[in-house]
């Protein structure tokens, strides 16, 4: 459906990040910030990063 846009490194502290940022939804006092953390999360999940589609950016491997 989506082009991948997003390096396979970069998918993974992506992924990373946004784990760590979700998690504080279970840890400390409740606030929405954890709802950021969702968002590299899924782009990191699906390797598709609308901002670079807009700009015209992969940071992917050539073929």
């Amino acid at each position: 459906m989506f082009k991948k846009n997003v390096h396979p490194v970069e998918r993974i502290v992506r992924i990373a990040a946004g784990v760590v940022l979700t998690t504080l939804a279970f840890v400390g006092p409740a606030n929405p910030w954890f709802l950021l953390g969702l968002i590299p999360l899924a782009t990191g999940i699906l390797g598709w990063c609308p901002p670079y589609t807009l700009l015209g950016v992969s940071t992917c491997p050539r073929k």
